[in-house]
């Protein structure tokens, strides 16, 4: 799982330039799928939904210090359940108490803070959090760096992933091996757009292309111009060179990323699981780059509410699926993998799998669902993506509707042309019937000042910081006086000798 890519920025997906060969190798032997979505294009929101399959509405996961609750059953719990060993590397964003959300294992620290620190203000939505929330500043420090906070964690992560993995390999070899699902999720190519010289070099500035379509600020949408402001792109500009030289940094945080799927990829190979095995690639959700002035996520335009997710292994055909889907199809795919069914759901569900697209079946089901509840806006966003249409409402804009087959880089809102009348009204009685925006807002705000006094409390001293600290015993690792030094070589080493 990458954090923040746009699938537009992967060879796999058609770009001319990007160097993504493990993703592209990938999608050569397995399914693509191309109008993946995730359901709320912000962090924590975002994951919430993947690990539950449940609308961001529904368990309340509004923004990213909404607290993701224990008693929402995830799919490690329910893989759990089907005899499956757990683990998570990286990053997952979980906010309160529960660090683990049904992970038999977690091996490392998360990137960011699992507490309230970042709740927003729905009753002052034109407040920036200054001292958490990027600007255009992030944009024109963009470069390159031998080390970074990001590059640090993801190679953290990519360590204990391998160590992982080659355990059980080890516990198979040992006749303990039992089914796993493993989720090794990485921060880039987040922002700071910041990258290592070696994945910096393999781009050079003549072949970094620019924004395609950038509309003038008096022709922004009001949600836009709202994100624009809050974000300073629409006061603080940007020249053509720190521009592209974000996107070059980004491209190079995605052939990071990528090279990370290619270890993921050979320790399973290495312990004899590879053919044995699922995988799959897939993102929290992606990044505008400059694309329609906007940058980094917040909105549903593609480049922000659109994921890769690329599938392969057994019983995986090659092609590409067009259905539209989203990340809450997670679940109900896992689970269909691992040989369950619906009855296990502790909860509504609100996905469905994907095995039949990705067996090159024929799905009825196009549609993805999309719900943002977070900063720089006083009321709810909604996404409907159906077939060739996307249609997206805030109580507080006039609505939007494009025809992405006709119009991919969301030139023209059709929701007042003849010809998509019956459409436009169609998604307007849909919305109507599925949302009560002014309830949503106020349960939103509820969260919000409920969350704010907790942080203020616990910023005085009340209660202990939430941050995973992954266990570790120096005592029982290696090899230690109370044991027999020949045992615990002949235990690590893999394959074991003569096998």
């Amino acid at each position: 799982m990458a954090d923040q890519l746009a699938p537009h920025f992967t060879g796999a997906y058609g770009h001319k330039v990007a160097k993504t060969p493990h993703m592209d190798a990938l999608a050569a032997r397995g399914m693509r799928f191309d109008a993946a979505y995730c359901n709320s294009p912000l962090c924590a929101p975002s994951r919430f939904a993947f690990m539950s399959g449940q609308l961001i509405s529904r368990i309340a996961a509004y923004d990213n210090a909404s607290e993701f609750r224990a008693s929402v059953p995830t799919f490690a719990h329910y893989l759990q359940g089907l005899g499956y060993r757990t683990c998570l590397s990286g990053k997952m964003h979980f906010v309160g108490p529960d660090q683990k959300h049904g992970f038999q294992d977690r091996i490392t620290t998360d990137i960011y803070p699992s507490d309230f620190a970042w709740t927003p203000d729905w009753e002052a939505p034109d407040e920036r959090i200054d001292k958490w929330y990027h600007n255009m500043q992030t944009v024109k420090e963009s470069g390159v760096a031998v080390a970074t906070f990001q590059t640090d964690y993801d190679d953290e992560v990519e360590f204990a992933a391998r160590r992982w993995l080659i355990d059980r390999g080890r516990d198979a070899g040992a006749g303990q091996g039992q089914p796993f699902c493993l989720v090794a999720s990485f921060i880039h190519p987040h922002d700071p757009y910041v990258a290592k010289p070696e994945f910096w070099d393999l781009y050079s500035d003549d072949e970094i292309d620019m924004p395609e379509f950038v509309p003038p600020l008096e022709e922004q949408d009001p949600f836009s111009r709202r994100v624009m402001d809050g974000i300073e792109a629409s006061y603080v500009p940007l020249t053509e060179e720190e521009v592209r030289r974000a996107r070059r940094a980004y491209l190079a945080n995605v052939s990071y990323f990528d090279s990370k799927v290619g270890a993921m990829v050979k320790a399973l190979d290495d312990i004899g699981q590879l053919d044995n095995t699922i995988v799959i690639v897939t993102a929290d959700h992606g990044d505008m780059l400059g694309e329609r002035g906007l940058w980094y996520k917040m909105n549903f335009f593609e480049h922000s509410a659109r994921v890769p997710l690329i599938m392969a292994g057994p019983g995986v055909q090659q092609g590409t699926a067009v259905n539209a889907c989203s990340l809450l199809d997670l679940v109900p795919t896992f689970i269909e993998i691992a040989g369950g069914d619906a009855s296990i759901f502790g909860e509504p569900v609100d996905g469905r799998s994907l095995m039949p697209l990705a067996r090159g079946e024929a799905d009825p089901e196009d549609v993805a669902i999309g719900e943002y509840c977070a900063e720089m806006t006083p009321y709810p966003v909604i996404m409907i993506r159906r077939g060739a249409l996307k249609y997206i409402h805030c109580d507080i804009d006039p609505p939007q509707l494009y025809d992405l087959d006709a119009d991919p880089l969301e030139r023209q809102n059709l929701v007042s042309e003849p010809t998509y009348h019956n459409a436009a009204r169609a998604f307007a009685a849909e919305v109507a019937e599925r949302w009560d925006g002014e309830a949503l807002r106020h349960a939103v705000i509820a969260t919000q000042k409920s969350r704010r006094a907790l942080h203020a409390a616990m910023g005085a001293g009340s209660g202990e910081h939430w941050d995973y600290n992954p266990p570790s015993d120096a005592s029982q690792q290696y090899v230690r006086n109370h044991m027999d030094w020949t045992v615990a070589a002949a235990k690590y080493r893999y394959p074991p000798e003569g096998g």
